[in-house]
Parts: C-alpha cells; structure tokens; sequence
C-alpha cells in the first residue's frame, strides 16, 4: 500500500533574473524592474534558485522546496524526483548566440542528468520579429565548420517569422537562435546546457566541438497548430511538457485531473495578461497578478481560479514520455 500524500497549497514563485549581454536594462512593463550592472535578457519562472512569494515555504528556493516534498508536488508516478521544467520569459534586445542543445543521451555521456528540449510561445511581436530554426537542406558539418569560422554561418539557417500567438517547437539537437522583435515564454527541460556554436564576436566561450556532435541535420523543430477543444486550446503536447490556453470559468482541480489525464500532475498557472486569483476553503486566497506564475501541486486540495480583469491564463504541465504523444503537430 502506498504512503499517504499529504496536501500541499498552491504557491506563488518570483521570477529569478537572469543578466545576458543581449538583454534589456528595463523590462518594464512585462516586469517591474531597471537592470544595474548589465542588462537582463530571461526571468526565469520556475528556476531552481526562483524564490517561493506564498505560503509557508515563502523566501525558500523553488529547488530546495522539490527536495523537501518532490512527491507531493509531482505526485507518485513521476519517474524522478526534480524539478522537471523551466520556464521563462525571454527578452532579446539584439540576436542571441547561435547555439544548439544536446538530447537526453549526449548529456548523459557528459555527466548531466538531462538534455534541453524547448518551446517558445510568442507572448508579443513586433514587425520583422523571427527566429533561427534549423539548417537549410543540404548544407554539410565541413560547411557549417567553416562558416563558423568565417562568420557567415547565418546564410545556412532556416529564418522563421513570428507573430504573437505562435508555438514553435524546438527539439535538442536543432540548431537556432533568437533575433530582436518578439517576447518569448520558454518552457523546456529543467536543464540550462547549451552549446554555442557562433556568438556575433560576444566574449564569451564557444562549444563548436560539443556543438557539432549535438547538431542533427533533420528535427522536428517548427511551428505547432493548435489545438482547439471545447473548454481550452492546447498549444503543444509533446514529451517533457503540455501547455494550454485555458478560459478561466472552468479552471477547478476536480476538472483539472482529467486534463492532463487519469493522473494527479503538477501545474504551472501563468497570468500571461489581466489577473486571477487561486480561492479555496483550505488555503488563503492567492493573487495571480500580471506575468506572475503559480505552481500547483499534485496533492493540491480543490480551488476556483477567479478573472480579476482580463486574465490570459496558461496551464503548464510536465509529460513523461512514456505517456507523451508521439510528436507535434506542425502549422
């Protein structure tokens, strides 16, 4: 007989940012804050050193709360238990390295638990926005060596628009980078290795070796159609991670179970847009203010998620893969 899962609340995490030579100095009015001494280009929502702002493990690390009750957080068919996703907002102010990362069994073979699979979801966008996904048909490992030297490795990749709105799926060992115009939600794999590949003369180290051996020619890398059901729209569902747009009316935990599926899961609440607010009669009240982000855990006590004025919510939910779909479904 299984142990019993004692109930653990909702709680509400604080961003944790994160300095990059190509971030803003102020990211107001996505998040209320000036950078000081560089700028600021991820806040990461999830991180392990993201610090708990609710309840009773308030001020301690989002890490330090999954070593303490993993099992109630993600629930008892979890296959490990660590934090499995991270999740950020990601504000590039110039173009991010080109950069590509490893798939579960290369980082394995170097030591990490992990490789990074990802997701980006284009909260906002502005004319010309786009992204690096991919290398042009045809194009060799001796040319991409050689343009990486030369400093022309741009003219081998797959330049995608974005629009606010799009899901674009990104699968390790798809080479990319992120260019100026569009304020991106990341979800990916709780793993922050990544191998850059060409770094627009940035000084800082390049991986080309570990880059090369992580690169794959062919991915699934693209951007994702929608799904549209009756009470949501399931943006992508893949292994590693789901994540929903949700209207609120019909966000309860007794529903929320067989969303997912016939198992109690770990959420992630982001209030892309407007607000919310988390009421139970076994909790306190808890406020989803504007881009802030609540984690529910799988032994939760029942809640209603209340509209406190325009409130675009996203459900973010783990995927083992051995219970994932087998692949996305591209626009």
């Amino acid at each position: 007989m299984q142990p019993t899962i004692h109930q653990l609340a909702p709680f509400r995490i604080d961003p944790w940012l994160s300095e990059r030579p190509w971030g803003f100095d102020d990211l107001r009015p996505w998040f209320d804050v000036v950078a000081g001494d560089a700028p600021i280009g991820e806040a990461w929502l999830t991180g392990d050193k993201s610090l708990v702002a609710t309840g009773p493990y308030a001020g301690k690390t989002l890490e330090a709360v999954f070593a303490e009750q993993h099992e109630a957080l993600l629930g008892p068919d979890a296959p490990s238990p660590a934090s499995p996703l991270l999740i950020k907002v990601i504000f590039a102010r110039e173009k991010l390295s080109v950069q590509v990362h490893p798939d579960d069994a290369m980082a394995q073979k170097y030591g990490d638990p992990r490789g990074k699979t990802e997701c980006w979801y284009a909260l906002a966008s502005g004319p010309g926005a786009s992204v690096a996904l991919g290398l042009k048909p045809g194009t060799t490992l001796a040319q991409i060596e050689k343009e990486i030297h030369d400093g022309t490795l741009e003219s081998s990749l797959n330049v995608v628009p974005v629009d606010a709105g799009d899901m674009i799926f990104v699968d390790a060992g798809t080479v990319h980078a992120i260019w100026p115009g569009a304020i991106l939600l990341e979800t990916q794999q709780n793993c922050d290795i990544t191998y850059r590949m060409f770094d627009y003369g940035r000084p800082r180290e390049l991986h080309i070796q570990k880059s090369l051996e992580a690169l794959k020619f062919e991915t699934r890398a693209g951007k994702i159609r929608p799904k549209e059901w009756i009470d949501r729209t399931v943006l992508i569902d893949v292994e590693y991670f789901r994540l929903e747009r949700v209207p609120v009316f019909s966000i309860r935990t007794s529903e929320n179970l067989s969303w997912t599926s016939e198992r109690s899961c770990l959420q992630y609440l982001f209030a892309a847009g407007g607000s919310g607010r988390l009421v139970s009669e076994h909790f306190e009240p808890i406020d989803l203010p504007t881009r802030s982000i609540v984690c529910v855990p799988a032994a939760s006590a029942p809640f209603v998620l209340e509209d406190m004025g325009g409130l675009d919510l996203i459900r973010i939910t783990p995927n083992w893969p051995e219970f994932a779909p087998h692949g996305p479904e591209f626009a």
